[in-house]
């Protein structure tokens, strides 16, 4: 069998990519990548607490066209306005992601006109799918029979959940017109009722859980 660098690589990035470490997203376009800088924080926390995970408490903070993101099987991207990814970002997450990495990008309120445009560039042939409520990721751990909870009101709007999937396998994740990022912050950021930031950490905790194990 001939081995290429690309094999070498995907073996040390598959060998990486095993451990329990969660990166957020520093892109470009101006939008506010470091908004809600407690919640990853705290949804790491929760989780190893509650559903037997081990990731590193101190989250990382990665570049969409950096190698660096190749070591983090779950990356997080968040904020309010303008992405933007360059060609080659572009294709170096489609790379991660096709090599076994995960994005879950979640809306926290005047993202979605720019993500959705971002999205195609990453995967120019697929689609995002709405995920129904019946999808395992809703009842993974705790269970979620209507699907995504509503977090935040924002337009008022359905809470939505998106994915793209490389064959049978989820590999973005992408939720509209709910904000979880928001429930996972210390308390006093939003003062949200303890059982909404309750929802919102046990569907994070869900979401990881999902990809750590699948």
């Amino acid at each position: 069998m001939r081995i290429t660098f690309f094999s070498i690589f995907l073996f040390i990035f598959i060998g990486n990519i095993s451990a329990q470490e969660v990166a957020l997203l520093q892109y470009g376009g101006g939008g506010d990548w470091y908004a809600n800088p407690s919640a990853l924080p705290n949804l790491v926390k929760f989780c190893n607490a509650n559903i037997a995970t081990a990731i590193k408490d101190k989250p990382q903070t990665v570049t969409p066209g950096s190698v660096d993101v190749f070591d983090f099987p779950f990356v997080h991207m968040t904020g309010h306005g303008n992405v933007f990814f360059s060609a080659e970002e572009a294709q170096n997450l489609r790379e991660y992601l096709m090599s076994g990495g995960f994005l879950y990008i979640d809306d926290n309120y005047g993202m979605d006109k720019y993500i959705r445009k971002e999205i195609v560039k990453i995967f120019p042939n697929k689609e995002l799918k709405e995920l129904p409520a019946n999808y395992p990721l809703f009842s993974y751990v705790y269970k979620f029979p209507q699907g995504m909870p509503k977090i935040h009101e924002h337009d008022g709007g359905r809470p939505q959940a998106f994915g793209i999937f490389m064959e049978d396998r989820l590999v973005l994740l992408y939720t509209y017109e709910t904000d979880l990022g928001d429930g996972w912050e210390n308390p006093e950021v939003h003062n949200d009722p303890q059982e909404v930031r309750l929802k919102a950490l046990q569907m994070g905790a869900n979401i990881v859980k999902y990809v750590f194990e699948n």
